[in-house]
């Protein structure tokens, strides 16, 4: 009798090229002292990502990877299996037609399953594969919470109005305010919101939520629950109830389903009251591996050869909101190991990173960058992330400990890579320091990506060409990807975001040119020269390829 050897999930992954025989010794060890499930340790020390895990596991089972996060679920199909069913076997009927149910399972080849779901709906299952993660929060969109009034934001409205003129008090743990407030914070992040707005008008209280870089609007509340649902999220955030007219920052941990996220919170007084904007900061979204950021092939291969450099300063520029905090984690994920030592200065941590050791600003109790980064370097580190360049003083010490033997990581608020070096000059860094140590300069934007259910290719106006500098010929012949709108993409044309890139590699002429003074579009032109593409061509490369808009080119790049 021939046994069938039945490969492990790490000798999968590696043979797969999703993790390396290193990352997976990292994570055994680990696996060894916590007694996780592997899939779980890989996930939580940020080696790779759940979708990448079910990606590889659906490619071994035979069956097709779902995102649910962008499929449209048909909800009369979800209600076919009971709820108790569907979250004790992490499975989600997602589709019917005729006879057949098309099933997204987290175990794609558990075949007892299968057979009981094809007697409880006398249907022939279809299975597809999705992350148990993803299908617990499909559940939660498609299915409820479990307690219908909950979902139903207008009737929590009318609730809370009712409580209110009935003089019921927003600390008691059954009122209708606390369930409203969860709501709405629940809502944003079952949409896939960013940023959860909540801002007093003079007859309103309106909630939007920014999703892939726009503002879509959420629940318009009455007036009257502006201080009851301001105090609720000051409570949660542990902030200072009595006190409206300054700003204050605090932090929510909400759990959504099975997903746990922090909402960092911001209110700030406003002639209408207190305004709340919390940032969902979400690890599970987070893009943890170098290779799925997007990056063209061959500046992959430039940045991955800079950054494990020995010694050197590398810098990531960009607006806020561009992805640079994700650029920098995947960098510091990608060096993560258990003989380097990494620290990092942020304000505010965003993300905990294991391994590696994070410390937050506190400009109040005069903890800021200058000072943090003078104590980090009596802590024998390997690699530094300084957080954000902003002040000369910052500047000169990262500069010098990049001198000294050490990596560092920053951020700087420039238009373009070349625009960093005149930035850090302006602060007061010498030019032969900033020539000696400066390894490279990332730039990057977001742009949306097109809708994959409603896309369809259009012909471009000849003012969009003019704006990008393009002929007709230099785009496809069958035109570019345009989003109809559609459930899916709430009518936007657009799912999800994605980034590009320019890349400076300081090269002996451009240290040279640093040297000497010479401004940023002499710097810019020997770039080209060099072979460096910038922000637009990057743009139009993913515009050729079919992932995002022209009108999305323009916005960002014209």
């Amino acid at each position: 009798m021939t046994t069938v050897k039945v490969k492990r999930l790490g000798e999968i992954l590696v043979e797969a090229g999703t993790i390396t025989e290193e990352k997976l010794d990292l994570a055994l060890r680990e696996q060894k002292q916590t007694r996780e499930k592997l899939g779980a340790v890989l996930v939580r020390l940020g080696i790779c990502s759940g979708k990448s895990i079910a990606k590889v596991l659906a490619e071994q089972a035979g069956v097709e990877c779902v995102d649910l996060a962008t499929f449209d679920v048909d909800r009369q199909a979800a209600q076919l299996i009971d709820r108790a069913y569907v979250e004790q076997r992490s499975v989600l009927p997602i589709r019917s037609k005729g006879s057949c149910l098309t099933v997204a399972m987290a175990q794609p080849l558990d075949l007892v399953t299968i057979d009981e779901m094809s007697q409880m709906t006398g249907m022939y299952i279809e299975v597809v594969h999705a992350s148990d993660n993803d299908i617990a929060d499909a559940v939660v969109r498609y299915m409820g919470t479990g307690e219908c009034q909950e979902c139903d934001i207008p009737t929590l409205i009318e609730a809370a109005q009712h409580a209110l003129a009935e003089g019921v008090k927003p600390s008691e743990g059954n009122s209708p305010f606390i369930s409203l407030v969860a709501r709405i914070l629940e809502a944003g992040v079952q949409e896939g919101a960013t940023d959860l707005h909540i801002e007093p008008e003079e007859k309103v209280l309106r909630c939007r939520y920014r999703i892939d870089g726009k503002l879509v609007q959420g629940a318009i509340l009455p007036i009257e629950l502006l201080s009851i649902v301001i105090t609720r999220i000051k409570i949660m955030a542990e902030m200072n109830i009595s006190e409206s007219r300054v700003p204050q920052d605090g932090r929510i941990e909400l759990t959504v389903g099975r997903k746990k996220v922090d909402l960092r919170v911001s209110t700030f007084p406003t002639v209408h009251g207190e305004g709340v904007v919390c940032r969902v900061l979400d690890k599970e979204s987070l893009i943890v591996g170098l290779e799925q950021l997007g990056m063209p092939g061959t500046l992959l291969k430039e940045f991955q050869q800079d950054i494990t450099r020995p010694h050197g300063i590398i810098l990531v520029t960009g607006p806020t909101g561009s992805g640079k905090t994700t650029t920098l984690y995947s960098a510091l994920t990608f060096l993560n190991r258990p003989d380097t030592k990494i620290i990092t200065l942020e304000d505010p941590v965003e993300y905990e990173l294991p391994v590696i050791n994070q410390a937050q600003i506190n400009t109040a109790k005069g903890f800021t960058f200058a000072k943090g980064l003078r104590a980090i370097l009596r802590q024998d580190p390997d690699i530094l992330l300084v957080g954000e360049i902003r002040d000369k003083e910052t500047a000169q010490l990262a500069i010098r400990a990049a001198l000294t033997g050490h990596l560092v990581f920053s951020t700087l608020h420039t238009n373009s890579a070349a625009g960093a070096i005149p930035r850090l000059l302006d602060m007061g860094v010498e030019a032969f320091l900033l020539s000696a140590s400066l390894i490279s300069v990332l730039a990057q934007r977001l742009v949306r990506k097109v809708c994959p259910e409603c896309g369809e290719n259009i012909k471009p106006s000849e003012d969009q060409l003019r704006l990008l500098g393009l002929e007709p010929g230099d785009l496809p012949a069958e035109g570019v990807p345009q989003g109809r709108g559609c459930p899916v993409c709430r009518d936007s044309g657009y799912r999800g975001r994605m980034a590009i890139f320019e890349y400076l590699r300081v090269t002996e002429d451009i240290r040279q040119m640093i040297t000497d003074g010479r401004d940023v579009e002499a710097i810019a032109a020997v770039a080209r020269e060099n072979g460096q593409l910038g922000l637009k061509d990057d743009a139009l490369t993913k515009l050729r390829a079919g992932q995002t808009s022209l009108s999305e080119a323009v916005r960002v790049v014209a």
